[in-house]
């Protein structure tokens, strides 16, 4: 069976992802011993933090139109799968190698690419009608934080 999500839908799991890429970064500052580290991933941590808002604001403005459930699903299995996707495929709790701040931002940049991955996929699956261009601002969102974290892991090497 073919399942459609609507943006809606994806707009939730990218709260849900934000969320989980909040607390990686804080736990990863907990983590470093290096002031000028843990103030960089705590930043990282509000970034996530007004990532999460915005995707909110977004999901809210959506129309009707592009919050159509697309199936009937009275026990909500769609937001189930569609939630333990992102808890364990981008930021899922794992073991950070803490080691060096090197290892952290490598970690944080594969989860970043993970999230990219996972939202084209998602792309994939929701028909323009239910808001499938909404899902590029949440890409793009997800880049900025590629480029800012690369920035940062040249110039710790």
């Amino acid at each position: 069976m073919m399942y459609d999500f609507n943006a809606n839908e994806v707009f939730e799991i990218a709260e849900q992802i934000e969320r989980n890429g909040a607390a990686f970064y804080r736990k990863a500052a907990a983590q470093v011993s290096d002031a000028d580290s843990k103030t960089f991933l705590l930043e990282l941590a509000a970034m996530e933090d007004d990532h999460e808002k915005t995707f909110a604001t977004m999901r809210a403005n959506l129309t009707d139109n592009e919050k159509i459930t697309t199936v009937f699903d009275p026990n909500g299995d769609a937001e189930a799968y569609l939630k333990a996707l992102a808890d364990t495929r981008v930021f899922f709790d794992k073991e950070i190698d803490t080691s060096s701040m090197k290892s952290i931002l490598t970690a944080a940049i594969q989860a970043e690419k993970d999230s990219i991955v996972f939202y084209l996929g998602m792309k994939e699956m929701v028909p323009e009608s239910l808001g499938k261009s909404q899902i590029d601002s949440i890409i793009k969102e997800e880049m900025s934080h590629i480029r800012i974290i690369s920035k940062r892991l040249v110039a710790t090497r």
